[in-house]
């Protein structure tokens, strides 16, 4: 018995053996190479010159990776201890998001160093926001603006209260 009638009473079985029936047909172009993609030569290994992070699922580095931004200060240290977790984890992803927020702050502080005055206004666009959705742009504004005032007024409070206690 060929195994496409041993299997046909399951619902749907052997829809993919009629090659018309197939989503790329009769787009592709079938050569027969197909099956040829298994048995492909490695590229050219890339040189390492700087730190490149990569899973802890992969046995080495890729082939060729790049090589824009390496990972540097804090969110560097966040990169490298997220790569230490399986990337279907939590601990792979968190930190990961938790660094990119951390390099733009990072970026804005060597803006400073370097004697340079970021437009924040218009890198975090909210020149667009605004032009296009006033409403959350006031929103979010408002939040922005409420949330740095009860922080300042949570410091200097606790700062008086200090104060205070040492007379």
């Amino acid at each position: 018995m060929e195994n496409n009638e041993k299997y046909r009473n399951i619902k749907g079985w052997g829809v993919d053996t009629d090659p018309r029936n197939e989503p790329t047909y009769p787009m592709k172009d079938y050569t027969g190479d197909d099956h040829k993609k298994l048995n492909y030569e490695r590229p050219k290994q890339q040189l390492k010159n700087i730190e490149v992070l990569h899973s802890n699922e992969r046995p080495s580095i890729s082939s060729v990776f790049g090589t824009s931004m390496p990972p540097s200060g804090l969110s560097g240290l966040l990169r490298r201890l997220a790569f230490r977790y399986s990337e279907s984890s939590f601990g792979h992803w968190f930190p990961l998001i938790f660094a990119d927020r951390i390099n733009v702050w990072e970026g804005y502080i060597k803006d400073f160093g370097k004697g340079k005055l970021p437009n924040i206004f218009k890198e975090r666009g909210w020149g667009s926001e605004l032009k296009y959705n006033k409403k959350k742009f006031v929103t979010r504004s408002v939040i922005r603006v409420a949330t740095v005032a009860f922080v300042v007024a949570f410091i200097l409070g606790s700062s008086r209260k200090r104060k205070r206690r040492k007379h």
